[in-house]
Parts: C-alpha cells; sequence; structure tokens
C-alpha cells in the first residue's frame, strides 16, 4: 500500500499528541501530587475551540484580539493538547503565596493559588514542549487556549489554571508570522 505524506498527516499529528499527553502525565510534578489534568482535541472540537476563542475576545468588546488571531492557529491545526492544574495547597507551609501556612491562605484567600500549580504546570507544557520539539511537530504555547477550554467545561470543575498547544505539521509553521 502506498501513502502520500498528506494523507496520514492529521494522524500521524493526533497519534504524537497521544504521546506529549502521556509525556505530561509521567513529568515531575511537587510532592508527586498529580494534579494536572490533559485533554486532546480533534476534529469538529477544533472549530468549537476555536469558535469559542473568537467569542472571548468579542464579549470582551475587543480587548483580547490575540484570542481571535490564535482561534485562527486553532482552526487550522490538526490537534489541541491542552493542559490545565488544580492548585490545592500542597501542605509546605511555604509562605510564597503571601500566608505563612495554606490553612491560613485557604481561609483569608481561596483565589490565590498555592505557587507549586502554576509550577506543576509549567513543568508538565515543558515536557510537551520538548516532545514537539523530538517530533517536529509546528506547535505554539497559547494561554488563550487554556482559557477558552476552561470556558468550555473541557476539564474538572476543580482545574483553576491552563494552557494549551495547538499542533500542526505543513509547509510552513501557522503560528509565527501572524497578524
Amino acid at each position: 500500500m502506498l501513502y502520500k505524506e498528506e494523507e496520514i498527516r492529521e494522524e500521524a499529528v493526533q497519534a504524537i499528541a497521544r504521546e506529549v499527553m502521556l509525556a505530561i502525565r509521567t513529568s515531575p510534578k511537587t510532592r508527586g501530587l498529580d494534579n494536572l489534568s490533559i485533554v486532546l482535541a480533534t476534529g469538529d472540537d477544533l472549530k468549537k475551540l476555536a469558535g469559542k476563542m473568537d467569542e472571548m475576545n468579542r464579549k470582551s468588546g475587543g480587548k483580547r484580539p490575540s484570542f481571535s488571531r490564535d482561534a485562527l492557529g486553532v482552526e487550522s491545526s490538526q490537534a489541541v493538547v491542552a493542559v490545565g492544574v488544580k492548585a490545592p495547597p500542597y501542605g509546605l507551609n511555604c509562605g510564597w503565596c503571601g500566608y505563612p501556612t495554606c490553612e491560613e491562605n485557604g481561609k483569608a484567600a481561596p483565589a490565590v493559588p498555592c505557587v507549586f500549580g502554576p509550577v506543576d504546570l509549567g513543568i508538565g507544557v515543558g515536557v510537551a514542549a520538548a516532545k514537539l520539539g523530538e517530533k517536529h511537530i509546528d506547535n505554539r504555547l497559547m494561554f488563550s487556549v487554556g482559557m477558552a477550554v476552561l470556558e468550555l467545561g473541557w476539564f474538572d470543575k476543580d482545574v483553576t489554571m491552563a494552557l494549551g498547544y495547538p499542533l500542526s505539521v505543513s509547509g510552513k509553521n501557522i503560528f509565527f508570522d501572524r497578524k
């Protein structure tokens, strides 16, 4: 059987996206607590995600034009991997959140996340970037993707922060030289 690259492109990108999800899952985490959630969007869900991103710009009165710009990249991609984090207190009482103990933070400022959640999220997206680079898949880390995935409810309700990578294989990286 003979295949042309363009015939297997979408399937190949999605297979690599699944590898990226597993790499994120096994990334190092503070205290070994696995507080990451990972989703993969393909097909019609890419259109849904791009539509939500564009809607978020419109609802802001156009104050988030990067959301509409990023939506074009999402819609043109073959897959999106998004990773989110649940940021409950890690019980280290480090004070980096501005409160001397995790308990005091929880009582006084429950909206202030434990700093180790964003650290774990950063490690996860770093591992994803390494895997995507190794596999030569065009990508761009986008907070707009993470925010839209949160609004769409694709993560569990206790996920508070997220970032996402749209993935593409084409003759030129679609995520750069943007308007």
